[in-house]
């Protein structure tokens, strides 16, 4: 299966979640063998971050990756969007924070889409995982399986009745990823909303971009997108957390309660143990 990039330069503009300001990201084609880089501006000129494990600096709401002397946040929508549709490279020029835009993956599938694919002269190379591994910590586990594909059994449990147990069991194919996940939104709690916001935290949040549930349910007007959005949101971000590898990943993964400390911490011990992934040519 050879590698893919898109055809040519696309952008996405809106509001930053953390600092609630405007700003926007580019998308542009990138040679074979290079993945999916950020091009971050900074006083000392340009820097290049690579998704990879331990790149991951901060996981409060979002991901955020940083080379220690510069970070782009909010970024595993836009992972999960590029491994969702199979573009393996891409440069992603950001300053600091990427839109949230509607809060799920949708706004950037339609304009990856209409940038279009380019097939390069290079196969796909994947990581595989080779043998069984888990990973449970504060009630939240994840398990990982050989498996032939994508596959992600994801479950949550709170204690609202707009919530409540969901469960959801897909294989990630193209096809499934823009059907079925990548218009599913991220979500809150009214009362979390209203404390992050007196620490200076979600200022861009609003009922555009986050389902907001309050305590008699869903507060935005036209309310979910699917009746279990929140489930397919939590797989859309372990989508793009498992993106933080720096390639394809293959398995199948069992998730209960994870989130994105808890996806970080097992990835890392993934791409760290002995044994654990073997890297194949598709």
């Amino acid at each position: 299966m050879p590698q893919m990039t898109i055809a040519r330069a696309v952008s996405c503009t809106g509001v930053s979640l953390h600092s609630g300001l405007e700003v926007g990201m580019e998308f542009r084609p990138a040679p074979a063998g290079t993945g999916i880089r950020f091009h971050v501006p900074a006083g000392d000129g340009e820097h290049v971050l690579s998704p990879r494990p331990e790149a991951v600096s901060a996981t409060e709401l979002a991901t955020t990756i940083s080379d220690g002397a510069v970070s782009v946040s909010t970024i595993e929508h836009v992972l999960a969007a590029l491994r969702g549709m199979g573009i393996d490279n891409v440069a992603i020029h950001a300053a600091g924070e990427v839109p949230i835009l509607d809060g799920s993956a949708a706004v950037i599938t339609d304009a990856l889409e209409k940038a279009g694919t380019a097939v390069q002269d290079e196969p796909r190379t994947v990581a595989r995982v080779a043998r069984s591994i888990a990973f449970e910590k504060d009630g939240k586990s994840i398990a990982a399986e050989p498996f032939d594909g994508f596959r992600i059994d994801y479950s949550i449990s709170f204690p609202h009745p707009a919530i409540g147990d969901q469960r959801i069991v897909v294989e990630i194919t193209r096809d499934s990823f823009m059907k079925e996940i990548a218009r599913a939104r991220t979500f809150g709690f009214l009362k979390e909303v209203e404390y992050l916001r007196s620490r200076g935290l979600a200022r861009g949040g609003a009922l555009e971009n986050v389902v907001v549930v309050g305590d008699e349910g869903v507060v935005n007007e036209g309310g979910l997108r699917f009746p279990d959005e929140f489930v397919r949101h939590k797989v859309l971000d372990f989508i793009g957390d498992m993106a933080m590898l720096g390639m394809p990943l293959e398995g199948s993964f069992t998730v209960s309660r994870s989130g994105h400390a808890h996806n970080n911490a097992f990835l890392r011990r993934l791409a760290s143990e002995e044994g654990a992934l073997e890297i194949v040519t598709r």
